[in-house]
């Protein structure tokens, strides 16, 4: 069965924040990895959709920035999660697993 391509946008939409928490978490990281490593999840989130993302996520507090050397090329922003950012990624987790739980039950099987 074909995926509907703005469908599973639309939804990726909906926790991109979430999900970018989450890749940050496992380490600080700049903006393209971060499109690499969900891709490699099988999400495919354009640049033009991180940026954003992350200056709302910082604009939050729950993400900060260090800028370090890139290796051979310009300068990257890092972003690692501040203790807020930790709080609100376990928050929002228990809330996804309930929320995907609940349209699981709704779904037919």
């Amino acid at each position: 069965m074909a995926v509907n391509e703005g469908l599973r946008q639309q939804w990726l939409r909906g926790v991109l924040d979430l999900c970018l928490l989450a890749v940050i978490a496992q380490r600080p990281t700049y903006g393209y990895e971060m499109t690499v490593r969900l891709a490699e999840q099988g999400l495919e989130v354009a640049s033009g959709s991180i940026y954003p993302a992350l200056a709302r996520l910082r604009s939050r507090g729950l993400v900060d920035v260090t800028r370090r050397p890139g290796e051979g090329g310009p300068v990257r922003t890092y972003y690692h999660l501040t203790d807020l950012g930790r709080r609100e990624l376990a928050e929002w987790t228990a809330q996804w697993g309930d929320f995907a739980a609940g349209v699981g039950r709704v779904l037919p099987s």
